[in-house]
C-alpha cells in the first residue's frame, strides 16, 4: 500500500531526489514534470541507484535462503550502478536516446546474478521503447509494457510471484492512465500497483509464503518505480521496509530454479543471432521450449541472441527462420556419444584455447591459476559481473575459451559475457558448473590438444559426475528442507539443498559425506574455507578412513568465505 506521502521540500536532504538536486542542480528537472526527457532519465537513474543502495540490506534479507549469500539487493544495486557509470561517460548535453542507450548497455555489462540480468532486460526494454518519439505519459506507459514483455521474453520459464509479476502489474495499471496525458498520475498509479503486486507475491510462491517474505527482486523493482515517482512528481511515497511475517512450521526447501546437471540430455547446442521483431519472440520461445532445454533468448529488437540444447538441430533453426533472419549459426556436439560429422578445418586446431573460472578464495584462486585458468574473483556477496567475466575472457588471450561460472546465480551472467565475446569473434563454451569442486573435476580432464567440442564434452561430463556438497552456518532463522534452522546452526548442503541441521561442524560434515557416498564414489575432495577450524578436514578424513577405507581423499586449502568446507564426490 502507498502509505502516507510527504513533499520533497518538507523532507529535508534525506531523500535521494533532494541530494541529487544539490549535487546536480543543472541536470535535475523541476517537479512536477510532464515529459520523460534526458534530465528526467539522469535524475531517475541517480535517485534509483541511491535508493537501491539504501534498501540493499533489506532486499538481501528478503531472500529465503538461510545462509548469508542472499544478495539480490546487492546485485540489483551494482547492476544499476554500472548503468550510472555508463551515463557518466556521456557529455552533459546528451539527448534522451543516448542516455537511455547508455543505461541499457551499462546495465547489461554490469549485470550481476539472475536478478541483475533480468533487471538489465527490463531497462533495455524500457530504453528501446523510448528511443524515439515523445516522452509523454502514453510513451512511458508503452515503455513499461515493453520492459515487462522484454523481461518475460528473456526468461525461459517465467514464474509468477517474482519481479516479472511486479513490473507487469505496474505496466497493466498504467495503460488506462496514459490517455489522460498526466505523467505524474501515471507513475503514481504504476508505483502503487507494483507495491500491491509485491504484497501478493507470497500468495503466488509457496516458498515465499513459508518464509514469511515478499519477493526480493520484486521489492527492487518497487524501489526503482518509487524513485521514478519521486523524480516526476516531486513527492516521495512513504514506503517502509517489508517486515517478516510469521514463519510456518511446515518445511520447504530453497527455490529450485537451477537446471538439471548435464548428462543424458539433448545432444546439440544450437546458438544463433536472430533479426526479428519483438512480437515474434514469444512464439519462438514456445516453439523451442519442447524441443530441448537450456533455452535463453536475450537482447532486444531488432537483434536477439538465441541459445538452446536440442536433439533436432533442423527444427531449432527452422523456428528461427519462421521468426526472422537467423545468422551466425553455431552447432556444437554436447555428448561424447555423438561423433562422425564433418568438422571445419579451424575446429581441428587446438592451439589458443583458454579456461576462465569464477573463483572465491585465495587458495582456490591459486589452484585454478596453477591449472592454467584465468581467474575472475566472485562468490557469495561478491558476484562477478558481465563486464568482469568479459574482461577475463579477453585477458585469457585465446581464440577458443571455456567458462566455469561455479555457482547457479552466475550462469546467466556467464552466458551474457560469452555472447558479448562471440560478437567479438571469439569461440566460447559455458560449462554449467555450480560449485568449485565441479570446476576442479572439469579442469582435471581438460586437454587443449582435443578438438574444442570434445574438450567441452569431457569437461562437462566430469563436472556433471561430481556431486557437490558444503557446510555453512545459518545467518538467521529460516525454513529448509531439513526443517526450521536457527541463527548459528550448522547446515549441511547436498547438491544445492539444505539437507542437514546440526550443532557441530565436523559432525555435519561427516554426515554430508556419508550421504554423498551413499550412491557410490571413489574420490572425495575437501576444500577448507577461511573460517574452518584447523582440524575440520582431518576429522572428516579420519572418519572416512574408519568407515570407507576404499575411498581416496584429497584436501585443499581454498580460503573461500562463508563455507568452512566444500565437498566433492566422484
Amino acid at each position: 500500500m502507498p502509505g502516507n506521502r510527504c513533499r520533497v521540500s518538507d523532507a529535508g536532504a534525506a531523500t535521494p531526489t533532494e541530494r541529487f538536486r544539490r549535487g546536480y542542480p543543472a541536470a535535475m528537472p523541476s517537479s512536477p514534470v510532464t515529459e520523460f526527457d534526458a534530465a528526467v532519465a539522469r535524475a531517475w537513474l541517480a535517485a534509483g541507484v541511491e535508493a537501491l543502495g539504501a534498501a540493499r540490506e533489506e532486499i538481501d534479507e528478503l531472500n529465503v535462503y538461510p545462509v548469508p549469500d542472499g544478495d539480490t539487493g546487492t546485485n540489483l544495486h551494482l547492476t544499476v550502478q554500472s548503468a550510472v557509470e555508463a551515463v557518466g561517460e556521456l557529455p552533459p548535453d546528451a539527448d534522451r536516446a543516448a542516455v537511455l542507450s547508455a543505461v541499457a548497455r551499462g546495465a547489461l555489462m554490469g549485470a550481476r546474478g539472475n536478478s541483475g540480468v533480468i533487471l538489465s532486460q527490463m531497462l533495455r526494454g524500457f530504453a528501446d521503447a523510448l528511443e524515439g518519439g515523445p516522452g509523454d505519459a502514453a510513451a512511458v506507459s508503452a515503455a513499461l509494457r515493453h520492459a515487462a514483455d522484454a523481461a518475460y521474453a528473456a526468461v525461459a520459464d517465467p514464474v509468477e510471484g517474482t519481479m516479472l509479476t511486479v513490473l507487469r502489474a505496474a505496466a497493466d495499471a498504467t495503460g488506462g492512465e496514459a490517455a489522460g496525458g498526466d505523467l505524474g498520475a501515471l507513475v503514481v498509479v504504476g508505483a502503487r500497483a507494483a507495491r500491491e503486486a509485491l504484497e501478493r507475491t507470497p500468495d503466488q510462491l509457496e516458498v515465499l509464503r513459508q518464509a514469511g517474505v515478499v519477493d526480493a527482486g520484486g521489492r527492487g523493482v518497487c524501489v526503482l518505480l518509487d524513485a521514478l515517482e519521486e523524480v516526476v512528481t516531486g513527492v516521495a511515497p512513504d514506503v517502509r521496509p517489508q517486515p517478516r511475517r510469521q514463519v510456518s512450521d511446515a518445511g520447504v526447501g530453497p527455490d529450485q530454479t537451477a537446471e538439471a546437471q548435464p548428462g543424458g540430455g539433448p545432444a546439440y547446442e544450437v546458438m544463433f543471432l536472430l533479426d526479428a521483431p519483438a512480437a515474434e519472440i514469444p512464439a519462438l520461445r514456445e516453439t523451442l521450449r519442447p524441443l530441448g532445454d537450456s533455452l535463453v533468448v536475450v537482447g532486444g529488437e531488432p537483434t536477439w541472441n538465441v541459445h538452446v540444447h536440442v536433439d533436432d538441430v533442423g527444427a531449432a533453426v527452422e523456428a528461427g527462420i519462421v521468426a526472422g533472419r537467423p545468422h551466425r549459426i553455431r552447432v556444437t556436439h554436447l555428448l561424447d556419444t555423438v561423433h562422425g560429422g564433418r568438422v571445419a578445418a579451424d575446429d581441428l586446431a587446438p592451439e589458443g584455447r583458454g579456461v576462465v573460472s569464477v573463483v572465491a578464495g585465495s587458495g582456490l584462486g591459486g589452484l585454478f591459476t596453477a591449472a592454467g585458468a584465468t581467474v575472475v574473483p566472485g562468490g557469495p556477496g561478491r558476484r562477478a559481473s558481465t563486464a568482469e567475466l568479459l574482461d577475463g575472457l579477453r585477458r585469457a588471450g585465446a581464440r577458443d575459451l571455456i567458462v566455469l561460472p561455479n555457482d547457479a546465480d552466475s550462469l546467466a551472467v556467464a552466458e551474457a559475457a560469452a555472447g558479448q565475446a562471440r560478437d567479438e569473434g571469439l569461440r566460447v563454451g559455458v560449462i554449467p558448473t555450480r560449485a568449485s569442486v565441479q570446476a576442479l573435476a572439469a579442469l582435471a580432464v581438460h586437454d587443449p590438444l582435443r578438438r574444442f567440442e570434445d574438450d567441452i564434452v569431457h569437461m562437462t561430463a566430469a563436472a556433471g559426475h561430481c556431486r557437490h556438497g558444503a557446510v555453512t552456518v545459518a545467518a538467521r532463522e529460516a525454513v529448509t528442507m531439513a526443517g526450521v534452522c536457527r541463527e548459528g546452526d550448522i547446515l549441511g548442503i547436498l547438491d544445492g539443498d539444505f539437507a542437514i541441521i546440526g550443532e557441530a561442524t565436523d559432525a555435519v560434515a561427516c554426515a554430508v559425506v556419508d550421504r554423498m557416498l551413499g550412491s557410490g564414489g571413489e574420490l572425495v575432495t575437501l576444500v577448507t574455507g577461511a573460517d574452518a577450524d584447523d582440524d575440520l578436514a582431518d576429522s572428516v578424513v579420519s572418519h572416512l578412513h574408519r568407515t570407507r577405507p576404499e575411498v581416496d581423499t584429497v584436501v585443499y586449502a581454498g580460503g573461500q568465505p562463508r563455507y568452512p568446507l566444500l565437498i566433492g564426490v566422484e
